[in-house]
């Protein structure tokens, strides 16, 4: 039995927002559903779910789509892009590998 997982309504709302822009981007550039799905490598279902703000499609298969109908995801140009990844690799190299709270020590001295 698959599970669900329930989302916070800003994230369904960017998710909405996302497969509009992807679907406006579509018809913008004349092509077919199926088009899209073809050049993407995806199932026509997962691209209407996708278009319909669904939550099941993987993150790299979403960016895609968007990328090929010309969605910006960031906007910034490619130059911009580096630096910004540039920065952040350089910002995580300064902080903790991992986050490990301590175990609350229990003062048993009566």
């Amino acid at each position: 039995m698959k599970r669900t997982r329930s989302y916070s309504r800003v994230t369904k709302q960017a998710l909405s927002i996302l497969g509009k822009q992807i679907k406006a981007g579509r018809l913008e550039r004349g092509l077919t559903a199926v088009e899209l799905s073809e050049r993407a490598g995806i199932s026509r279902k997962t691209l209407r779910g996708i278009e319909n703000g669904q939550s099941g499609s993987e993150i790299g298969i979403v960016f895609e789509v968007a990328a090929l109908v010309g969605v910006r995801l960031f906007e910034t140009d490619d130059r911009t892009l580096a630096i910004q990844n540039a920065r952040l690799d350089e910002k995580l190299t300064l902080l903790p590998k991992s986050v490990r709270h301590s175990k609350p020590e229990f003062d048993d001295d009566f």
